[in-house]
């Protein structure tokens, strides 16, 4: 396994975010967007220098996931539903229900699939045993994929669309799973990509490049990670937060990761050994990524 110890990392001028999540790219407008699931809030960050500091959009619920639609109108993942904003006035229509019957769950990791149907995973609000799940939702239609999961995770895609992955964090099993590549939904069952164990942190959101190559946030140890397609771990680059949540790909040429971090359940003494605790960064690390398809409205 290469080790990487020096990767251009910024930290980015924007808030500390109590459990960041949901990183999406705009190259249209080369603007980072993210959320903070825990406080209720969207980020919005051009990521030229001196741009910042970022700008703050209050949201009426916790979202999880943001994914861009067209040029006017960007997809949220909430805690009921899929919401529709629209980017001129941040006006919220909801598309289509999920889980809105279940007070006790919300939306966590998601996916847009090179087909233009999002993968999205649900999970108890405390995150309880087995209580969350992952769906699949073309257009309007919800479909579930697989249940029984507690933290879904690590929700990405292989450049032709064959491949999907995901994780329970809880679990520690990055999974793979044959997919229609038309479709995005699965043509067979899955499999143990990598099984991280006892290993230290867990793996979280994940973000594949142009090789293939599925790098992972580890929450709890300060790193990111990158798994070849055949199952190795074949490089970790260490980034300053001790729980970073998720990449995506991000930047002009797409040769950076947009990475969110968390200081969720960091007591007061925790935070303070943890300086960079909650920041979102841009880390360069060589390698050329995806940009994240477009979900469409439609199936």
């Amino acid at each position: 396994m290469q080790v990487t110890a020096e990767p251009t990392i910024r930290v980015l001028d924007a808030p500390r975010c109590h459990l960041g999540e949901g990183p999406s790219y705009d190259p249209a407008t080369d603007t980072a967007w993210w959320v903070d699931i825990l406080e209720c809030r969207l980020y919005e960050l051009p990521l030229a220098e001196g741009a910042g500091p970022a700008r703050v959009h209050e949201l009426p619920f916790m979202a999880s996931d943001i994914a861009a639609i067209d040029g006017t109108r960007q997809l949220l993942a909430a805690e009921d539903g899929l919401y529709i904003r629209t980017l001129a006035d941040g006006r919220l229509t909801r598309h289509c229900a999920l889980e809105a019957d279940d007070a006790g769950t919300r939306a966590n990791d998601g996916r847009v699939h090179p087909s233009g149907a999002l993968w999205i995973g649900t999970m108890g609000r405390d995150a309880e045993r087995g209580r969350g799940a992952i769906y699949h939702v073309a257009g309007t239609r919800v479909t579930q994929l697989f249940a029984g999961i507690t933290i879904p995770n690590g929700i990405a895609f292989s450049p032709d669309g064959a491949t999907g992955y995901f994780v329970d964090t809880k679990a520690g099993v990055l999974q793979r799973v044959a997919l229609d590549p038309a479709t995005g939904l699965p043509a067979g069952e899955p499999e143990t990509h990598y099984h991280h164990g006892d290993g230290a942190g867990g793996i979280d959101g994940a973000a594949v490049d142009e090789a293939g190559l599925i790098w992972t946030a580890r929450f709890g140890a300060a790193c990111l990670d990158a798994y070849s397609p055949a199952g190795d771990r074949v490089r970790t680059v260490p980034v300053p937060p001790h729980q970073p949540t998720c990449p995506t790909f991000a930047g002009r040429s797409l040769d950076h990761l947009l990475v969110t971090s968390a200081y969720e359940g960091m007591d007061e003494a925790e935070r303070a050994a943890d300086p960079a605790h909650g920041c979102t960064l841009l880390v360069g690390i060589g390698a050329r990524g995806l940009l994240e398809p477009a979900f469409r409205l439609t199936a």
